[in-house]
């Protein structure tokens, strides 16, 4: 039982480690990835390759000076970015970052806990993520700042209905809400991508909007709000507001790994007869490598296509979106109906 906990702490630990780490370097690579489009060098100054620049970063929002407008509510103002950034490092718990290790004769899954509703906690905990955008835009006192909270919030609702719908085609393609479950039932070939891709397209086009990144960044929209619901922001809060939204992509490359892509399964590695323990640092491996491929993905499509208008956005969310959710669910309940 001791043993469990430790290790179970232990997890606990990695993952939020490896969240902020990898959450760091996104703003790094994201420098790095626009600069090569855009034709320039990108951070080349701190440390060998400019790697040391999500540190200077961090140490530059910890050293400034912290303000907050007379007017805004004090509380509201500190609890905004507090909890968009615990409901962003909430998420995690549920993701199986690998199979099981043995140790000393017994195994631990590499997941923190495996609750058999794992997919409704974790799109309940990321719903609650907008507030953390709302309660911080209103508390502002300023005007850009509530109406990019407002904007976050219709966006939010307006895609959730989409993205929700994708799973339920899933979960009725698959039988199970466990994440561990449905990463299990994907060995070898038997990707959910194969079997649905309009639900892959849907889910990946409304994760976009979640996290708020472009073309859906309407909420923060420096041309029109100057810097959206955290206009008011600066310091270290600021910084939990930018992490939160790197912490959300990758937690979001995370989830689509797992329901579509095969979690930490890949065709042919039980072919290489390797040992238990080795199979399992192999398939995390492989795990983080989709993961990347998918936040690189995210920062493509930011320096690639150009920010929607809002009319557009809502336009796409409710007459394009929904609907493709609806017909998608129709098909897959037919299909399943048909194969019995």
């Amino acid at each position: 039982m001791e043993i469990e906990l430790l290790i179970k702490f232990l997890l606990v630990v990695g993952v939020f480690a490896v969240a902020l780490g990898i959450a760091a370097y996104s703003t790094y690579g994201e420098r790095k990835i626009a600069a090569f489009l855009q034709d320039r060098l990108g951070p080349n100054r701190a440390g060998p390759f400019g790697l040391l620049q999500p540190l200077a970063d961090g140490v530059k929002m910890i050293m400034k000076e912290e303000i907050i407008p007379a007017h805004a509510d004090k509380f509201l103002f500190i609890l905004g970015p507090a909890l968009a950034m615990l409901t962003a490092c909430m998420t995690g718990v549920v993701i199986p970052w690998g199979g099981t290790l043995q140790i000393g004769g017994r195994e631990f899954p590499l997941q923190v806990t495996d609750i058999n509703i794992g997919i409704l906690y974790a799109f309940a905990v990321v719903s609650i993520g907008v507030y953390g955008v709302m309660i911080g835009g209103w508390a502002s006192n300023n005007k850009y700042a509530l109406m990019g909270a407002l904007r976050a919030s219709s966006q939010m609702i307006s895609y959730e209905l989409a993205m929700g719908m994708s799973i339920v085609a899933l979960v009725m393609l698959t039988g199970e809400l466990s994440l561990s479950k449905i990463v299990q039932q994907q060995s070898g070939w038997h990707w959910n991508v194969i079997y649905q891709p309009l639900g892959f397209l849907i889910f990946i086009v409304c994760a976009f909007a979640e996290c708020n990144r472009t073309p859906f960044d309407l909420p923060e929209c420096e041309s029109e709000l100057v810097g959206g619901y955290h206009t008011e922001y600066s310091s270290m809060k600021l910084g939990f507001y930018l992490f939160a939204e790197y912490i959300n992509m990758f937690i979001s490359s995370a989830i689509i790994s797992s329901l579509y892509f095969g979690g930490y399964n890949f065709p042919g590695l039980d072919m290489l007869n390797l040992s238990h323990n080795l199979m399992t640092i192999l398939g995390t491996l492989i795990f983080f490598g989709k993961i990347v491929f998918f936040i690189f993905f995210f920062m493509w499509i930011r320096w690639t296509i150009p920010r929607f208008r809002y009319d557009q956005l809502m336009h796409l969310g409710w007459k394009v979106m929904i609907p493709l959710a609806i017909v998608n669910m129709i098909i897959t309940g037919a299909v399943i109906l048909w194969l019995r």
